[in-house]
């Protein structure tokens, strides 16, 4: 048995690290297409309780039940789809280095190749963007993708923490967002919540 597999039976994946995965992947679906009917039910439903998770979740919600497949297809393009001055790029080059493809994509890159991560064929966006990042730390901490213990603080420090959060206060305050400031919100939040945790485990 190699070391990383050791390393994930010695790493057992507990319910708190199972709901941390929880929410990645959401963020990254919320961020890599807008949600379908079915998805939006969902999201109707969410649980919700007093913590801020628990209030963004809420207002998530709140959000779902407001909105159709329609007008939030419409909504993803006005925010995501190149045109108009609201636009946004949720990419770590454009928020790190000012262009896309800049270094941070490079060195994002180099550290994907060891872990055996590359890019589906059919997505066309580079790696740094948002849903990608959050789609990887999903991975790495639900155990889908082979590393070592803390391989997604080193992840999300070296990746993540230097200007997602900054992304998802665009997000929430961006002119054409209805539902997606929901996502805004629960994006800031979580990255807070996630920060704030690392800084407590030091």
């Amino acid at each position: 048995m190699d070391t990383i597999s050791q390393n994930l039976l010695e790493r057992s994946i507990d319910e708190f690290d199972r709901a941390r995965a929880r929410e990645y992947a959401l963020l990254a679906t919320l961020l890599s297409h807008s949600p379908d009917a079915e998805l939006l039910s969902g999201l109707a439903g969410l649980s919700i309780d007093s913590s801020p998770i628990g209030l963004a979740h809420a207002a998530l919600a709140e959000a779902a039940r407001q909105a159709t497949e329609e007008s939030v297809a419409r909504e993803y393009v006005a925010l995501f789809g190149g045109v108009g001055g609201s636009t946004l790029l949720p990419y770590a080059s454009h928020y790190l280095a000012g262009a896309l493809y800049g270094r941070p994509l490079a060195r994002l890159r180099e550290t994907l190749q060891p872990l055996g991560v590359e890019k589906a064929p059919e997505r066309i966006e580079p790696e740094d963007h948002a849903s990608f990042l959050c789609e990887v730390m999903a991975g790495l901490i639900g155990g889908d993708i082979s590393a070592p213990h803390g391989a997604d603080r080193i992840f999300f420090e070296e990746h993540l923490a230097s200007w997602i959060r900054r992304f998802f206060v665009d997000l929430e305050a961006a002119k054409s967002a209805d539902f997606y400031r929901s996502v805004g919100i629960l994006g800031r939040t979580f990255i807070d919540v996630e920060t704030h945790a690392f800084t407590l485990s030091e």
